[in-house]
Parts: C-alpha cells; sequence; structure tokens
C-alpha cells in the first residue's frame, strides 16, 4: 500500500514508532511504492549524515549510484540485493538523521509540494537524474575528506523532490549536482594527487 507522506512525517513515523516491529529496507520500498525511490534515498543517505569512523561514503555513494543505474535502466520499482533488503534498519540512527537535518528539513518542507511532475515522471527526465545520480555516488565514494556533507545536502535534495514529487525541487537538484560535478572536475588533478598519495 503507498501513503501520501512528508519527507519529515515519513522520518517521524519511522523513528518514533514501531511496537517492535524490525524495520528493513525491502519492506519500506514495498510500502512506499511510487515514492520508493525517494524513499530508498533517504535510507542511503544515512551514513553520509550519522557520524561513523571512516567510510561513510562508501556505503552510501554506491547505493546512491544503484540508484541512479536502475533510473538509467526506467525500472519502476528499486532493487536490491536480498541481503540489504532483509538488513534491519536503525531507528536510533533514522532519528539522529533526522534531528541533524530537521532545520533544513523543516524549510525544505515548506517550499516543496507536488508539482511539475514531469520532470519526476518523463522517462528521459528520469533517465538524465538517474545520471546525475551515478555519477554523484561515485564521487561520494570517493575516499575524500570533507565531502560528505556538501553531497549528502545535495543528494538529500534529489531524495525530497522524489519523495515530494516536487519537480521544481528537482530542477534545482539538477542544478546543485552539475555545479558540483563542475567543481569536481575542476579540481580532478589535485584530487587524482590526493587519491594516489593514500596508495603511496
Amino acid at each position: 500500500m503507498d501513503r501520501e507522506i512528508s519527507t519529515r512525517a515519513l522520518l517521524d513515523t519511522l523513528a518514533d514508532t514501531g511496537n517492535g516491529e524490525v524495520l528493513t529496507l525491502g519492506g519500506l520500498l514495498d510500502q512506499f511504492r511510487t515514492r520508493a525511490y525517494g524513499v530508498f534515498m533517504l535510507i542511503a543517505l544515512l551514513p553520509a549524515f550519522v557520524p561513523l569512523p571512516v567510510g561513510a561514503g562508501g556505503i552510501s555513494g554506491p547505493l546512491v549510484a544503484l540508484i541512479g543505474l536502475q533510473l538509467l535502466a526506467r525500472m519502476s520499482h528499486p532493487w536490491v540485493p536480498g541481503f540489504i533488503a532483509r538488513r534491519p534498519i536503525s531507528r536510533e540512527g533514522l532519528a539522529r538523521f533526522r534531528d541533524r537535518a530537521s532545520r533544513l528539513l523543516r524549510w525544505l518542507e515548506r517550499l516543496s509540494r507536488p508539482r511539475t511532475e514531469g520532470v519526476i515522471d518523463h522517462p528521459l527526465a528520469k533517465a538524465f537524474t538517474g545520471l546525475l545520480l551515478l555519477a554523484l555516488g561515485i564521487l561520494l565514494a570517493l575516499p575524500v575528506p570533507g565531502t560528505n556533507y556538501p553531497f549528502g545536502l545535495i543528494l538529500l535534495a534529489f531524495s525530497i523532490a522524489l519523495v515530494e514529487r516536487d519537480g521544481r525541487l528537482m530542477l534545482v537538484a539538477w542544478a546543485l549536482g552539475i555545479v558540483e560535478i563542475a567543481l569536481v572536475a575542476a579540481f580532478s588533478g589535485q584530487l587524482a594527487g590526493w587519491v594516489a598519495g593514500l596508495f603511496d
């Protein structure tokens, strides 16, 4: 059963209720069908916003790239490997994510609503969204310090646009994503040198 729900209300529901029910990614994707890609993105972004010792981007990045590939392939519903679909999701982690991003979420939700939905649903628009997410996911996965939050904030805009079905916000997310990719490309020489230094 799909449900109409805002991003913050979704996080509140998932983080604060449960009655002992085990929360899994596969169950969430089945529950929120038309918004499944946005929900998937929210869960994928958790490591980028919740402090981890190392490798947050290495967890979030491949999942974001997987979402991008599936949108490029015009899949109507996201697919995840069984071992990921069955893995329990921490309600405490969802609550920390909600609390850390609460001011941004409140601001975005005041602006977001279903509109210009062709930018969400049109096959070419979906493909372009997928291409940007594939590129951003790969870049997020690179072990570059200080990039989790900039990439995470841009990807959060993609996620909210998908959940809220807000085509105008998606256009903003496209613009931010292109700028971020261009900046990384502009400094790719320094970036390549830094990554190479890790293996010296």
